[in-house]
This record gives C-alpha cells, structure tokens and sequence, in this order.
C-alpha cells in the first residue's frame, strides 16, 4: 500500500525528535528500543544505531562508555544544543499538526 512508504518518509525526522525526547535520560541502545516500544514507538536497531550516530556527528547527542558491569555498553544523551534543536523540532511538528486539523475543518487554534 502506498501509505506504507509515505509513513516511512514521515517518520525519518519524526523519529529524530523522539529520540532526542527519549535521551533526557542517558540511555543505551536496547534501552531505548525498549523504552520506546512500551509506548508505542518502533523502531528497528538497523535504523536506530545510525540514526544516533548520525545525531552525535551533528553535536546534539553525546556518548560515553561504561565497563562497570560484565558487558561495555555505550551510553547516549541528548547535549544543550540537541535540547535547542528538539524544543524547535516540537514546535514544527506542532504547527504542522495545528495546520493539518485547520485543513480538514477542526477547531484548533
């Protein structure tokens, strides 16, 4: 079906604000898979890893190790400047959303 494809366009930035909603919280990336899923956001490790790398190369998440435990795992959390560029990508989604309900006939001011 043709939505399929549009749903997968639509969530390539959608899952970006997610993700830097979802790491206000240092996380690692099973974690946050399952953080996610519990609310109904799914989100293939395929997508996610590179996603979060790609995030980390633009300054608005950082990482760090930790060997505490048996297993290394790698930590991400979301830097000031990812929290400037979350609030301005929840404020887009918002208006897109307010412009959508005002097209199809809402009451949404």
């Amino acid at each position: 079906m043709a939505t399929e494809n549009l749903e997968k366009e639509m969530n390539r930035g959608f899952l970006q604000l997610v993700i830097l909603i979802v790491l206000e919280t240092p996380m690692y990336g099973y974690m946050m898979m399952k953080n996610m899923q519990e609310k109904g956001a799914v989100i293939e490790e395929s997508t996610l890893y590179p996603l979060m790398r790609r995030l980390e190369s633009q300054g608005l998440l950082t990482s760090r190790w930790d060997t505490s435990e048996n297993k290394a795992r790698k930590y991400y959390q979301i830097t000031e400047e990812g929290k400037v560029v979350r609030d301005k990508l929840a404020d887009i989604v918002r208006k897109q959303f307010m412009l959508v309900e005002k097209l199809k006939g809402g009451d949404i001011k």
